[in-house]
């Protein structure tokens, strides 16, 4: 009967979070994808178009890191559904406005709740899934952006086609705020809120060890392995953001090739990600299956090691190998490789975080990593840029190519650190 009870509840919440979620991804985008009719009744130039957008972006990285903080203060379920009822309702007064002030404001304020979505949805898988699903789980909840990202423009396109920018932008603000009391009502929070066993005591009843996972914030905060994480996931999502940015701008000016193989190589770039993303999740949970979580080591890292080394190979493969005359098949594989092997780490990195992380600080392990990220993400535009200027496309990606491979060899040698963060007891070891 308790098995059955289990199931319902992972269903029914892991169901509500990629809903709500999808909806966060959707509502995110909804001026960019309202833009084209936006623009026909109010004028904007580019730099207010880039004061909204940006405006959104740094809210957002500061409020997802504030957020991951909170997760495990307070009710994921709360923070969660606040958020959604948050950018729901900004959508809604944003369809009400007309001048580019109250837009920028508004959308800092959408980035302010959007900030509030992700980290609670890790706390709660790990919650409520065992370390042998946790990372299918993760990749699958993920793929919920890449579903916004896709379906947004058509749908917004098609409704654009009948109706007006302000009633498409109400609509979906008007069903996040419904689905975020939905999601108040069945989300919930760990296992032993509706009267069964927490999966995290049950395990370690098994292995006879203790319950408690608790560690104080200096303990967790001095774990050489949360830098190690954090370093790592700086450079691979830093590569990634520079060739996603970038790498039309390569294809057409150093390798001669047109901008419809240019917009083609990130659109092979993205899908090889969605596909990199549940592989890595899938194997590095059959490897915990295998051979469980242990103090020293993680059974994840050798796929997270043979992604990372891929993405060092397709880049090189990609500045050596593309001329004016290489066949577009070859470019596009290329594309789909590097999309592959860096959207797998970035699934893991974030995983890794969570569960390596003592139970009383895994969505503050999680924002410490991810505003590394979003450092990694910063650096690659200005500064790579500048060494694009004085010395060429060529040469900035030889740079960001030589970073990851050393990075790469980094996390190798270092694979069997101790991963256990925080406080760990002698009969633990």
């Amino acid at each position: 009967m308790a098995t059955a009870a289990l199931g319902y509840y992972r269903g029914s919440i892991f169901l509500a979070m990629f809903v709500g979620y999808t909806l966060y991804c959707f509502n995110r985008k909804t001026f960019s994808f309202v833009m084209p009719s936006l623009m026909q009744e109010i004028e904007l130039d580019k730099d207010d178009l880039g004061m909204i957008t940006s405006s959104q972006s740094l809210a957002y990285a500061i409020s997802k890191f504030i957020s991951g903080v909170l997760s495990d203060q307070m009710s994921a379920r709360w923070l969660f559904s606040t958020g959604l009822f948050m950018v729901g309702g900004i959508n809604v007064v944003f369809s009400w406005s007309s001048t580019v002030t109250v837009f920028s404001a508004l959308w800092f304020l959408n980035g302010l709740g959007q900030g509030l979505g992700w980290p609670p949805c890790g706390r709660v898988l790990r919650k409520w899934f065992d370390p042998s699903e946790f990372g299918t789980r993760w990749a699958i909840l993920s793929c919920s952006m890449n579903l916004a990202g896709s379906l947004g423009p058509i749908i917004a396109t098609v409704l654009a086609q009948s109706y007006s920018w302000r009633t498409i932008l109400s609509a979906s603000g008007i069903i996040c705020v419904v689905v975020s009391f939905v999601c108040l009502l069945v989300i919930k929070n760990e296992p032993k809120d509706v009267g069964l066993p927490n999966i995290e005591t049950a395990a370690k009843k098994s292995k006879g060890g203790s319950s408690s996972d608790e560690s104080t914030l200096s303990e967790f905060l001095l774990s050489p392995y949360l830098w190690l994480l954090s370093v790592s996931y700086l450079v691979v999502f830093g590569v990634k953001t520079a060739s996603t940015d970038w790498g039309q701008l390569f294809l057409i000016q150093d390798k001669g090739q047109s901008t419809l193989m240019g917009s083609s190589y990130i659109s092979a770039l993205e899908a090889g990600g969605l596909l990199g993303s549940l592989a890595a999740g899938y194997l590095s949970d059959k490897a915990v299956a295998k051979q469980g979580m242990r103090i020293y080591g993680n059974p994840r890292h050798l796929i997270l090691i043979c992604m990372m080394a891929g993405m060092f190979v397709s880049m090189y493969l990609f500045r050596v190998t593309v001329t004016p005359e290489s066949p577009k098949v070859w470019i596009l594989c290329l594309g789909a490789a590097f999309g592959f092997s860096t959207y797998g780490p970035i699934a893991l990195f974030g995983v890794i975080a969570n569960e390596s992380a003592p139970s009383n600080y895994c969505g503050t392990s999680h924002a410490i990593v991810a505003l590394m990220a979003n450092i990694g993400g910063f650096l690659s535009g200005l500064p790579f840029s500048t060494i694009a200027k004085h010395h060429g496309w060529e040469t900035a990606f030889w740079v960001a190519e030589i970073i990851c491979g050393v990075t790469t060899v980094g996390f190798f040698l270092l694979r069997n650190i101790q991963t256990k963060m925080g406080h760990v007891s002698k009969k633990a070891e």
